[in-house]
């Protein structure tokens, strides 16, 4: 929200109360308060008729500074997010000037003279200051009330984040609102939306409040990125580094980590896709086309209409489609597949469900006491009130129903048209809920799946997310056209959803809306089989390959089997995401923030530590992406790139840019037909572009919770692997060089690529 006509005046009717002066800072064992009138006090007089803002700051977190600003005091509403805390090692002192508090290597320093201005440090750094035009309470011309922060950008800092954008992936530059909207994926709405930046310079700031969080980063004022809220009261905290992967490690500490997602989760996801004709005769034929082609599969997928129209959301199968679920169900599982079926917390007026929940005060009502509908998707829909406890127990009933016929996991779609005119169970405050709502719905519906399937085995496809939703993977793109655009506006909001916090993220090949060109399906496969997770999906026609061409159906193959045959190396980075926080797929500059290039690269990523891809966005397959310093090696055919510089290349449908970083030792396994297998068992490592001094270890976790761990390390020319917990039967490859099989737990090598 903008507040001020260019940079000296206000706009119209706006009235700002800003901090003048510091009348007292109260320096407490764990907390600074300041005391800050709107005007310069040089006498008694000026304390007269002067308001006042009270600032503290205090730590909830080692690293972690809070900031507080209030005019009046206004009680916290609800929801609000659940933050970590715990005993935090908080120093505060007074200064000559002022004074500072000092959490982990992180500082804030209040200073006591005019104008005002607090700076916030990593040591001796400056990450960034509030300075003399920063703070203020405004008031709007409808006599509306806001708090504000702007807080500097230093010369060459970029700032990433906000949730799932799908602009340019650096903030800088741009207007963003907090407000989950169910708008596609071409425009500025977003259906996860978080109020967290990461900057380059290694930190990062979050806005703690559900409610509609506004941003100015470098827009309103072009040295500064501003946020406020509605009310008399913000919040925020800055988060310390001193990397941007330390920030997340943070944030998410703070918010929540990835929940562990199932091997099986990894392999290839077949859907109905939404509006197309479909029973049991066309899953079918979609499965055993899946299979005959060698096409591996991993989990099939009902899209809305499982249900009959109408009636969304009753639980219930379309009798006329699927005469018999449960058998059906039990025909598809022994074809070794996961079911997920369509969800969302809407009851149609038609729903069964909707008089029971009705009856019951389960569902979300106006002011009046009459139940919130309207005919958006179906018609009279009403919503599920999640605040309720037992209509969370209600809800639920009907999911255990459906994991008891044999559906191993929900698409949890919608989420983000949540009404601010309504009244909930709990007294929440509707706007508020607005965000909150997504965060839930997920976890109500994540919860059953723990219950049921236990920790490690839960696993959504979700749409809709705020600050903390990371903790219920998978998420996936939205809704997006079938075009080479689209496809870039996917990989954009992927990448700023993962600078959120997110770990795990999909989307769907080939597109959403609409038909895509072969090519564009083709080109879309090569990035969606290197993504955490991977999907078929689409709107009005199918997307199983055979049905664009047979090339379509030997990329799907070629991609499906790499991805499988890496997951000893993305089940280890899946690990860091649950026990680090750090994403699977990394924008550039969370993998190389002290390499200047990486800050505007936007359409390729990091696949874990070592893996760097950048998808094919042309139907004639001209690529140009950007390498980092060193030499790095194709994994697709051996060939070597040396960076840092871009490079421009041709790469048939059945190719795209997969390099391992210098020095990779990336684990390979030994089956290609499916995710959930001992992926120790017979792994073999792949060692990219060696050098002297290298030290590596390499992790793979095994079905049982036990880890194979393999040390490497090369000097003198030889290179030595050390092995614990493995199997028999792993083996070694220099890529380039040699390679040797290992049945113990040592293997030497002296063969190396020059």
């Amino acid at each position: 929200m903008k507040f001020t006509d260019g940079y000296w005046q206000l706009l119209p009717g706006v009235e700002v109360l800003r901090p003048r002066d510091v009348s007292e800072i109260e320096v407490l064992d764990d907390s600074l308060v300041v005391h800050a009138p709107t005007r310069v006090i040089t006498s008694r007089g000026d304390t007269l008729n002067c308001p006042q803002l009270t600032i503290t700051f205090d730590s909830p977190a080692e690293g972690v500074v809070g900031v507080t600003i209030e005019h009046w005091d206004q009680p916290v509403a609800t929801p609000a997010f659940e933050l970590a805390s715990g005993d935090v090692d908080v120093r505060t002192r007074r200064l000559d000037d002022g004074a500072e508090l000092v959490s982990g290597e992180l500082t804030v320093r209040v200073r006591r003279s005019r104008p005002w201005q607090v700076d916030f440090l990593h040591g001796d750094r400056v990450l960034t200051s509030s300075t003399e035009r920063s703070v203020g309470a405004v008031t709007m011309p409808d006599g509306s009330r806001h708090v504000k922060e702007q807080l500097r950008i230093s010369p060459g800092e970029h700032l990433y984040g906000l949730g799932e954008r799908f602009g340019p992936l650096a903030k800088n530059g741009q207007s963003v609102d907090i407000w989950n909207a169910d708008g596609g994926t071409s425009s500025e709405q977003a259906y996860k939306n978080v109020p967290f930046y990461l900057s380059d310079r290694g930190y990062g700031v979050v806005v703690d409040s559900p409610d509609k969080v506004s941003y100015e980063l470098a827009s309103e004022s072009v040295s500064r990125a501003q946020f406020s809220v509605p009310g008399h009261r913000l919040r925020y905290l800055i988060i310390d580094g001193p990397t941007p992967a330390d920030v997340l490690r943070r944030y998410t500490a703070l918010t929540g980590r990835p929940a562990r997602v199932p091997a099986w989760s990894y392999g290839l996801w077949l859907s109905t896709s939404f509006t197309t004709d479909y029973d049991e005769a066309t899953v079918s034929s979609f499965i055993d086309g899946m299979a005959e082609r060698d096409l591996p599969l991993s989990v099939f997928h009902f899209d809305c209409f499982w249900m009959r129209g109408f009636h969304w959301t009753d639980f219930e199968w379309d009798p006329a489609t699927f005469p018999d679920p449960a058998g059906m169900l039990r025909r598809l599982k022994e074809k070794g597949l996961r079911i997920c079926v369509w969800i969302n917390p809407y009851i149609a007026r038609r729903s069964a469900l909707f008089e029971e929940g009705k009856e019951r005060g389960y569902l979300v009502r106006w002011p009046d006491g009459s139940v919130w509908q309207w005919d958006m998707w179906q018609a009279g829909m009403a919503l599920v009130d999640f605040t309720n406890p037992d209509a969370r127990a209600w809800y639920e009933g009907y999911l255990h129903r459906l994991l008891d016929e044999g559906v191993d996991c929900f698409k949890t779609d919608f989420g983000e048209r949540i009404p601010t005119d309504v009244v909930w169970h709990d007294g929440s405050d509707p706007q508020r809920m607005h965000n909150y709502y997504t965060h839930l719905y997920n976890k109500s519906v994540f919860d059953v799946l723990v219950e049921r399937r236990g920790e490690g085995e839960a696993v959504l496809f979700a749409r809709s997310a705020t600050a903390g939703g990371q903790q219920f993977p998978v998420h996936w793109g939205g809704d997006c056209e079938s075009t080479f655009d689209a496809m870039a506006e996917t990989l954009r909001g992927g990448l700023s959803l993962a600078a959120s916090g997110f770990g795990f993220w999909s989307h769907d090949i080939g597109g959403f809306e609409g038909t895509p060109d072969p090519a564009v399906f083709k080109r879309w496969l090569a990035f969606g089989l290197l993504s955490s997770h991977s999907r078929l999906h689409g709107s009005n026609s199918y997307r199983v390959p055979w049905a664009f061409d047979e090339e379509a159906v030997a990329v799907t193959r070629r991609f499906t089997k790499l991805k499988l045959s890496l997951m000893p190396y993305l089940g280890a980075m899946a690990e860091r995401a649950h026990t680090e926080g750090l994403p699977l797929m990394r924008p550039m500059f969370l993998e190389f923030p002290d390499d200047p290039a990486t800050a505007g690269v936007e359409l390729q990523y990091m696949l874990g530590d070592d893996l760097l891809v950048a998808p094919v966005f042309t139907a004639d397959g001209d690529v140009t992406y950007y390498v980092p310093e060193g030499t790095w090696t194709s994994v697709l055919d051996g060939r070597t790139v040396a960076g840092p510089r871009w490079v421009r290349e041709q790469h048939g449908f059945d190719s795209v840019p997969l390099l391992a970083r210098p020095g990779a030792v990336v684990a390979r396994g030994a089956v290609t037909d499916r995710p959930d297998y001992d992926w120790a068992d017979g792994v073999t490592l792949e060692v990219y572009a060696p050098y002297d001094g290298l030290e590596r270890r390499v992790v793979v976790p095994r079905p049982d919770g036990s880890e194979a761990v393999f040390d490497v390390a090369v000097a003198g020319g030889e290179l030595v692997v050390r092995a614990a917990g493995a199997p028999h039967g792993w083996g070694v490859r220099v890529v380039g060089g040699a390679e040797a099989r290992g049945d113990g737990d040592e293997l030497r090598m002296s063969s190396l690529p020059e």
